[in-house]
């Protein structure tokens, strides 16, 4: 049986346009919606809900993250599961032309599905009173692909939750998104937070706050023997080019370096957080195998 034909033709129509206004910033700001391309994040998307104090309580608790779903007759059938997920959700699904997909698409090889989500990002107040066991902080961090990886890294070393202060890159910029790999779906993330109130704040919680930096005085292996490490700890990772700011690593309770036993020059940000992160996951559940300060 051939694929349905496609009842959205036209870019020009009402709903595509919308949609691929949210490319722009301004306009994920104003809807508070985003887009989510690709099977993988329209797969977790259609299974998200709000959670309490989501969205500064705009959404209730339980409420669907993915509005509505754009796709090619063809992905529709490749993926008829995420479709049902999608309608179970109560979003509304349209079978589009490949060029209105293209036109929504910010990726020069679309999959044939992009989703229309609401934001979702959590207080910060909300992650503090959880209190965290590890939290990845991403202070001046400008790259939305480095953003999405080290949020993609964070939920894979199992922290509690994400921090993005308000110098860093925008939570829903698509390539951000993209990078995340449907992990934007899967842990709290605070935006707009100022660093030095981040900082503050999981101090005041007993979370030890480390900077992750190439001139760093403390060696990550030497934190490792010492097993300094098994505590709650959140990691101030900096700008992809020149770091963290005096000022910043300051505020911090050490500045760590991860150690090169190389010639490489210096680890790029995704690596150093992924190396970092996962140092901590592992002395911590060595310490005892808690993974939050309540259950500890």
């Amino acid at each position: 049986m051939p694929p349905a034909t496609p009842e959205l033709i036209s870019s020009r129509s009402p709903r595509v346009s919308a949609a691929r206004r949210l490319a722009k910033r301004n306009f994920r700001g104003k809807e508070r919606l985003f887009l989510a391309e690709g099977p993988q994040a329209v797969r977790e998307a259609a299974v998200h809900r709000a959670t309490a104090g989501r969205e500064g309580g705009h959404r209730p608790t339980g409420a669907a993250t993915l509005v509505e779903l754009f796709a090619t007759p063809e992905a529709a059938e490749r993926y008829a599961d995420i479709i049902g997920a999608a309608r179970d959700a109560g979003a509304r699904v349209h079978l589009a032309a490949e060029q209105v997909i293209a036109d929504i698409s910010t990726t020069v090889t679309p999959q044939g599905l992009v989703g229309v989500c609401h934001f979702l990002d959590t207080p910060f107040e909300e992650i503090l009173a959880a209190r965290p066991r590890l939290v990845a902080v991403l202070a001046h961090v400008r790259d939305p692909g480095n953003a999405g990886t080290v949020l993609r890294c964070a939920d894979a070393a199992g922290a509690e939750a994400v921090v993005l202060t308000d110098a860093s890159v925008d939570l829903y910029n698509p390539k951000a998104v993209r990078a995340s790999v449907g992990s934007l779906f899967h842990l709290p993330v605070a935006v707009g937070v100022p660093v030095e109130r981040a900082v503050a704040a999981l101090r005041d919680t007993g979370v030890r706050v480390l900077a992750a930096d190439g001139a760093g005085d403390r060696d990550l292996d030497d934190e490792l023997d010492r097993r300094t490490m098994g505590g709650p700890t959140a990691w101030v990772f900096g700008n992809e080019a020149w770091g963290l700011p005096e000022e910043t690593r300051a505020l911090t309770d050490a500045v760590v370096r991860v150690p090169i036993h190389g010639k490489a020059e210096s680890l790029n940000l995704a690596t150093a957080a992924a190396v970092c992160l996962y140092a901590s996951a592992r002395a911590q559940r060595a310490a005892g195998g808690c993974r939050s300060v309540t259950e500890s």
